[in-house]
């Protein structure tokens, strides 16, 4: 059975419409400043934290960021897709809690996503930067191929793979040395102060709340004709973001441990909200 809070189910509840609300206007925002020569992401988006553009607030804004403001397509695309799962989930979900157990919910499963998200960073760019070391201790052509084959797959992005190609051809080659570690720096500083945004982890979270609470609802996904029951299609995207996580492509821009981080840090809510409170939950 399904409690819905008094005054009936509502199509558009106030913490849903006002999330999505902030979140267009962050976006217009972004492509008003940008305009500007201010590039919002620098301040609001996630940062590593061991950048120097890092700041606490951070791990709350970056979920109400979108895209790329230079990227109008991809931001529209970004901000739409995260929308409306927002909506489809979130509308049934805060009919079911209310509006301040809801919006706990979305906001927890943001700042899990970030930390799952910080975490996964945290080990692979420890690794980098101690394979970067090494490798400047003893800078060769056998050591180099070696380090951008297991790290980043950086063997199939050009500027890597030209050099590599060249030395090969060139074991005498004087400055390729210079200019690998030349590379390899910049691929570093990169990745320290690349920006996150984006409303996906929590999103992810609502997600999964909805899969554990109607496991049976069917659903229908986009290009698949037949419903698929919620349970499911929450188990495929988790492994789908698993499996890709993992795998690490290069040109892969997508924040899979923050999809999960948001699964999990769900997972680990609705069991002590279950815990403490069995009402709410069967």
């Amino acid at each position: 059975m399904t409690h819905f809070r008094p005054g009936g189910f509502q199509a558009f509840p106030n913490i849903v419409k006002n999330l999505i609300i902030i979140n267009v206007l962050m976006v217009l925002l972004q492509f008003a400043f940008i305009r500007l020569g201010i590039n919002l992401d620098t301040y609001l988006a996630l940062h590593y934290w061991t950048s120097p553009q890092f700041r606490w607030w951070q791990l709350f804004t970056h979920m109400f960021m979108h895209g790329d403001p230079m990227d109008v397509q991809a931001t529209i695309m970004h901000i739409f897709f995260n929308m409306y799962a927002l909506w489809m989930f979130g509308r049934i979900l805060e009919n079911v809690w209310g509006p301040q157990r809801f919006l706990i919910f979305y906001l927890v499963c943001g700042l899990g996503a970030a930390l799952c998200h910080m975490s996964v960073l945290s080990i692979e760019y420890t690794s980098f930067h101690n394979a970067f070391m090494h490798y400047q201790e003893n800078p060769n052509f056998v050591n180099y191929a070696q380090f951008i084959r297991h790290h980043n797959n950086l063997d199939k992005v050009e500027p890597f793979n030209n050099i590599m190609n060249f030395w090969s051809s060139n074991k005498e080659c004087g400055n390729c040395v210079t200019e690998s570690i030349r590379l390899l720096n910049e691929q570093y500083s990169m990745m320290i102060n690349e920006p996150t945004v984006g409303a996906s982890g929590a999103v992810f979270g609502l997600l999964f709340a909805f899969g554990y609470l109607f496991p049976n609802t069917e659903l229908y996904i986009i290009f698949i004709p037949i419903p698929i029951k919620a349970k499911w299609i929450v188990t495929a995207y988790g492994l789908i973001e698993l499996t890709q996580g993992l795998n690490n492509s290069a040109g892969d821009n997508i924040a899979h441990f923050a999809h999960l981080g948001g699964m999990l840090f769900a997972f680990i809510l609705l069991r002590i909200w279950k815990k403490n409170n069995r009402n709410d939950f069967y």
